[in-house]
């Protein structure tokens, strides 16, 4: 997507100016209709560093009332995030009917940017591109309104503009090193991204991949596809509420595999325990609860209990002989009442996913999300279409429970109309129970019918492989009390076994890697010992060389020697010689000279 963009698109100062005056006046008209059609709006800003994603935000929200927007600046995961569901944390910035969120950087970080700075594998960056497909899927459904902008700029525009905030003092800590990152690698983020937008790329929710090169071209885009966007929904919000009203031909659960149930009227009520059987079962399923919570929490593994069932079938007490077993610390309970007024305003899974347990830990929901297909569905607190819409949902929601590692347990806890009478008339006469009932649970017992209708469809609907009912029954307190028990550390062990199973596998892995490894020693020490072996021998001839070139050299040398010595022999001889004719002259001449100086003496008497 992002070759296809014209990276070359730009305006002039007067194109901007007449067309601006014109989109501003139309995004601050949207205001009162948006409140008016109760009309959430989530508006998405990705982008490069330095693409102008923050700018492009002030300018956008100065034309709405402060009042119906908050601005979200998405920050990686925090340790404590890591240990939700990825989409935990994204669920949180929804916004009411009627507001707006506006996003610097959203859920698109998981699978864009951190896919690459954390090594992320392509079978779970896959899998998490669902999650937000069915995340956005879910809004859309509900009403929401999703805008997606991606703002796309060259690697050396990028460049420049980190270069100009890096040369001055009061902008170069806008710069991070992450930023640099980005810069550095890139065409690998670019291929990450383009497949990331080509995923998520979807009807209900497209991509508006914009250039960012030119700052006046760039705002008029985003502001024209803002307005255009919130008047379709507008006008598509009336028909929506008209076909909402309407059943749908067949209910759509889901591409999942499902486990048969039996009707409510097929379960056998007359199952019980002695008082005998009961202490003795309680005790041992206890004590082995006791253990698998620390287990559970060693691993890491999070545990999901869901409590359903009619008025008075003994929820409660079945609650507390659970928690009886467990670490306070490491479990909580969550009674689900009527949603408060910010609730009711968003999407109805919105306040189940701001319970959810930590890895390690257990949530036990006493009431849960299936209230929407009972009591909303027989009521009339939600439209037809919404709850037949929701066993889709609620298995979606499940099933990325699944994914991030929840055992989930659910109990729909069985009673007979006629027990149900006994129990109420029980609590009536009890000061001590008398607050348990209410008036509603005598008009609930009149709906007993439709209720038990409803019932089934969700046992139905929602008994998948990864979080299949148990129906428990409930007839004899005891009975249920040790079923629940027995089933939660059913579950739990075969997770365990799991889990203990793939840590012995990688270890075995680990065993043969050594091993291995140990082999690779073994043949790197052979052939350390070959090349120290072949080195030796390469060493001894080099050295017996060398001893021949040293002796040479040596005889080389005595010889020079010799012929040196030689030579000085012969100089001295020749000197020798030649000192001895020179004293053979000089004794002849000293003769002649004598000879001379006598016949001298000779002619001198001669002639006197």
């Amino acid at each position: 997507m992002l070759e296809k963009v014209d990276l070359e698109r730009k305006v002039s100062k007067r194109e901007y100016k007449n067309a601006v005056k014109t989109l501003k006046e139309q995004l601050t008209a949207l205001d009162g209709p948006m409140k008016e059609a109760d009309l959430p709006v989530i508006i998405i800003f990705e982008g490069w560093p330095g693409a102008g994603k923050g700018s492009l935000i002030q300018k956008l929200i100065q034309n709405f009332d402060p009042r119906w927007y908050r601005v979200v600046n998405t920050q990686p995961p925090t340790d404590v995030d890591l240990r939700e569901p990825m989409m935990w944390r994204h669920w949180a910035t929804i916004p009411e009917n009627g507001k707006i969120t506006i996003m610097n950087r959203s859920w698109y970080q998981e699978v864009s940017t951190m896919r690459v700075d954390n090594h992320i594998d392509e079978l779970t960056n896959l899998r998490h591109m669902n999650e937000i497909n069915s995340f956005e899927h879910g809004l859309v459904e509900n009403g929401y309104l999703i805008v997606k902008f991606f703002i796309h700029i060259t690697q050396d525009e990028m460049k420049k503009r980190q270069d100009a905030l890096l040369a001055d003092k009061n902008t170069a800590w806008r710069v991070s090193e992450t930023d640099r990152k980005r810069l550095k690698d890139f065409d690998k983020y670019v291929t990450v991204t383009d497949s990331m937008l080509e995923y998520t790329n979807l009807p209900f929710a497209p991509w508006h991949v914009i250039s960012g090169m030119d700052q006046e071209a760039c705002t008029l885009d985003v502001f024209s596809i803002v307005v255009d966007s919130v008047q379709t929904a507008l006008k598509l919000r009336a028909d929506r509420n008209r076909l909402a009203k309407e059943s749908r031909a067949v209910i759509q659960p889901g591409q999942y595999r499902f486990v048969e149930m039996p009707l409510l009227a097929d379960i056998d009520l007359d199952k019980s325990l002695t008082d005998e059987e009961y202490r003795k079962e309680l005790k041992k399923e206890q004590e082995k609860l006791t253990d698998y919570h620390n287990r559970l929490y060693r691993h890491r593994i999070p545990m999901i209990i869901c409590y359903e069932g009619w008025d008075a079938a003994g929820k409660g007490g079945n609650i507390k002989r659970v928690t009886a077993a467990l670490d306070p610390r490491g479990y909580e309970v969550m009674p689900i009442a009527s949603p408060t007024p910010d609730e009711k305003n968003r999407h109805f899974l919105y306040r189940f996913w701001r319970r959810l347990p930590k890895d390690g830990h257990i949530a036990i929901f006493d009431r849960t999300w299936y209230g929407r297909v009972m009591v909303e569905r027989l009521e009339g607190f939600c439209t037809t279409a919404d709850w037949q819409r929701a066993y889709g949902e609620i298995n979606d929601f499940e099933r990325q429970l699944y994914d991030w590692g929840a055992i989930i347990v659910k109990f729909w806890i069985h009673i007979s109309n006629e027990e149900q009478l006994v129990r109420f008339k029980a609590r009536q006469e009890n000061p001590d129970k008398r607050w348990k009932i209410t008036d509603e649970d005598w008009r609930n017992r009149e709906k007993w019918p439709q209720y038990e209708v409803a019932v089934n469809d969700m046992l139905k609907y929602t008994s998948t492989d990864f979080a299949p009912w148990t129906i428990v029954e409930g007839n004899d307190k005891k009975y249920a009390r040790v079923k629940a028990l027995k089933t939660i550390n059913a579950a739990i062990e075969a997770r365990l076994k799991e889990v203990e199973k793939d840590k012995d596998k990688d270890k075995d892995k680990g065993k043969d890697k050594g091993k291995d490894k140990g082999k690779d020693k073994d043949k790197g020490k052979d052939k350390d010992k070959g090349k120290t072996a072949a080195k030796g021998k390469a060493d001894s001839r080099a050295k017996a060389g060398e001893a021949v070139k040293a002796k040479a050299k040596e005889a080389a040398k005595a010889k020079a020697a010799v012929k040196e010595k030689a030579k000085k022999t012969a100089k001295a001889k020749a000197a020798g010689k030649a000192g001895a004719a020179a004293k053979g002259k000089t004794a002849a001449k000293g003769k002649a000279v004598t000879k001379g100086k006598a016949a001298a003496k000779t002619n001198a008497k001669g002639k006197k």
